[in-house]
């Protein structure tokens, strides 16, 4: 049960039901957590702006949906890897390559890389070495790629610390957790 009330566009502050009627537009429904984050119109206009920027920048949708689903897992955001691997999905991904994502893993080199420094990312604080930029760079990622990563990293991590925190309950198809390592 969510631990904040899930608004609808009757319900929110003035200054998130444009917002929320923007994200009913593209989704075809408000999914809950776009509902939870709409009690702070400015939290939700920063959340919306951010997918809306890496939804337009340099890395594919499938490998941001990737990283993603390998996030979401590593903090246990039952909400995100749902999410995640339905878009994952849409965005050309097998059910196999978000399976693999969730685990860190992928067959594909400059995917793999991705996966390995967002998770490193995570797991060390951002506490990243000169080597663990220069794979990245090795599998293929320019400086804008390297950056944008990063903003996967910081956007996937607000989005987790929300649903978790909030208990936001889940409205996409549920996806098992992998067990923690």
């Amino acid at each position: 049960m969510s631990r904040v009330p899930l608004h609808t566009a009757a319900t929110a502050p003035a200054a998130s039901q444009p917002l929320l009627a923007q994200v009913q537009g593209a989704f075809g429904a408000t999914p809950n957590m776009f509902r939870a984050v709409a009690n702070s119109p400015a939290a939700l206009q920063l959340m919306w702006a951010g997918f809306g920027a890496l939804g337009g920048g340099s890395l594919p949708a499938k490998l941001g949906e990737q990283v993603a689903v390998a996030i979401a897992d590593r903090n246990r955001c039952d909400y995100c890897l749902a999410a995640h691997t339905a878009l994952g999905r849409k965005a050309g991904a097998s059910a196999t390559e978000m399976a693999d994502a969730q685990a860190g893993h992928s067959t594909e080199p400059k995917t793999a890389a991705a996966l390995a420094f967002a998770l490193k990312v995570v797991e060390h604080r951002a506490a990243v070495t000169a080597d663990d930029v220069q794979a990245l760079r090795n599998a293929g990622f320019d400086d804008e790629g390297i950056v944008e990563l990063l903003a996967h990293v910081a956007l996937n991590l607000f989005t987790n610390y929300v649903n978790v925190a909030l208990g936001v309950p889940v409205d996409f198809p549920k996806v098992a957790l992998r067990q923690a390592a």
